[in-house]
């Protein structure tokens, strides 16, 4: 059975032809049109020898050459490996040599990290807007004859594998299937979000990411909507848009909700919106109370993973909403509630217990590239532990009342306290570090590294480290504040106790 996440776009371009499939600023691009242009693009990456399976790495913002480079590459059989663009070089040089990735297509913006990154890793370069002394695909493509579809693929094929940092700090692939992220499009279009042909829905979303990625792109693709594209997220910038492009469906993190009410102080325009829908991290009540009163528009919540596709869960309108909650799970997928500290099995807990999420059915991920021990960690009796702990009530809704890892939420972003530790300790006046999370009004989480110095480091300060930080990792994950103590707090096996840190801070 031939099956391939490029239909999406292939299928809409022949039903929706002339309806607008990307607007950015004042460019509009029609569904027939991005389609022939994805299609040029594909001849050249094919003629530059990219075939089924190879994977091919995309450093791109939210502009249309997201969806010409990604679909491109897709219709060509081959699979898309995105690339956080917050990350430097030698994290993006990781990615591009643990994916076997043949070929890294960037922004010309993002080049100083892009081009030594692609030469660290020894992977072919390519460049869309701008980009002196590198092959352009954007330019290629306008003299290039276009292929004429895409390539069938099977449904256990790779599509796309999305890099998620692991509790070691290392980063993983999770390696997602045609069929998961097929399906997690079209569910997530028809019966979670129930998009329609004139939906216009506000691309703010990093598209390198799962959400942005599969409920924005993919999902408003397979409608036939319209994604307006914002590179990045400026509250009033982002609020003008919605108004000047007739937005009637906001997707968002947490952030971006508090950003846009901040935005609605100084600004009495109001979107006239359809729905509104919030993940990546968990939402206050409030916010969603607030929200409804300014923008008279109710947030639907859900809950997911990159690894599950992502969506899991969601505040459907067929079983209502019930804020506070993540939802119920998406069609043709389980999620329940098992004994966390069980491992190997899954023994599911009782009604209304607290217990770690676990999730079964088409979104769940076929593994994590090369890491078959991360994989059977995860992946237990048909189920996914999620590694955040929840609840599930009488009618099926869950609820996320903890993380079981110390993953930190910083504004819809994942940050994994170990991987900032393992940097932290290359600094020569560090001895010791536990990185932790504080509550922040703003990003919902906020990075805090206690240090113990060394003996080299006594005269370091916050300010410094901070800078070297800025310096030694992505703008998301560095620590915005720093506090030095002189040892941590052990328990009887000499485990940093990261709770009673937090308790002192």
């Amino acid at each position: 059975m031939g099956l391939s996440l490029a239909s999406i776009l292939a299928e809409s371009a022949a039903r929706f032809p002339k309806r607008s499939a990307v607007v950015m600023g004042q460019d509009t691009t029609s569904y027939e049109d991005l389609w022939l242009q994805t299609r040029r693009y594909a001849a050249v990456l094919r003629d530059k020898g990219i075939r089924p399976g190879d994977r091919v790495a995309v450093l791109l913002p939210n502009v249309p050459d997201f969806p010409r480079a990604y679909y491109a590459i897709l219709s060509l059989g081959a699979v898309v490996v995105p690339i956080h663009a917050l990350l430097i070089a030698r994290e993006m040089a990781y990615v591009l040599s643990d994916s076997g990735a043949k070929m890294l297509i960037a922004a010309g913006p993002l080049l100083a990290e892009g081009a030594p990154a692609a030469e660290q890793a020894g992977v072919d370069l390519m460049a869309v807007m701008g980009g002196e002394g590198v092959d352009r695909l954007d330019i290629l493509a306008s003299d290039a004859g276009p292929i004429d579809s895409y390539v069938a693929r099977e449904p256990e094929d790779e599509a796309v594998i999305l890099y998620t940092s692991g509790t070691t700090g290392a980063p993983k692939g999770a390696v997602l299937t045609q069929l998961n992220m097929l399906m997690n499009a079209q569910i997530s279009a028809s019966t979670v979000i129930q998009l329609a042909p004139d939906d216009v829905i506000l691309g703010c979303l990093p598209l390198f990411h799962s959400f942005g990625q599969t409920c924005a792109m993919n999902a408003g693709f397979y409608a036939g909507a319209t994604l307006v594209l914002l590179p990045r997220f400026e509250p009033a910038a982002a609020l003008d848009t919605m108004m000047t492009a007739g937005v009637n469906v906001f997707m968002g993190v947490p952030t971006m909700y508090i950003g846009l009410l901040a935005a609605a102080r100084n600004d009495d325009r109001r979107p006239v919106l359809r729905t509104a829908v919030s993940g990546g991290a968990s939402l206050p009540v409030t916010v969603i109370d607030k929200f409804a009163e300014v923008f008279s528009a109710d947030i639907y919540e859900g809950y997911g993973l990159s690894e599950t596709s992502p969506v899991a869960t969601f505040n459907q309108p067929a079983f209502g909403r019930k804020p506070g909650t993540v939802g119920r799970a998406i069609w043709g997928v389980d999620c329940d509630i098992a004994a966390a500290e069980i491992e190997g099995r899954i023994e599911l807990m009782p009604q209304g217990e607290i217990g770690e999420v676990v999730v079964r059915g088409h979104n769940i991920f076929a593994g994590y590239l090369n890491n078959p021990e991360a994989t059977a960690a995860v992946k237990v009796d048909g189920w996914f532990r999620t590694g955040d702990l929840g609840t599930k009530d009488e009618d099926g809704f869950i609820t996320i009342v903890d993380r079981k890892k110390d993953l930190i939420l910083r504004g819809g972003y994942n940050v994994y306290p170990r991987e900032v530790e393992e940097i932290l300790l290359t600094h020569p006046g560090v001895a010791q570090v536990a990185v932790v999370a504080v509550p922040d009004a703003e990003y919902g989480e906020e990075i805090c590294a206690v240090v113990v110095r060394s003996a080299e480091g006594s005269d370091l300060d916050e300010s410094s480290l901070i800078a070297w930080s800025q310096l030694n990792m992505a703008k998301y994950k560095y620590p915005r504040r720093i506090e030095f103590v002189d040892a941590f707090p052990l328990g009887p096996s000499g485990k940093v106790l990261k709770r009673e840190i937090v308790k002192g801070l």
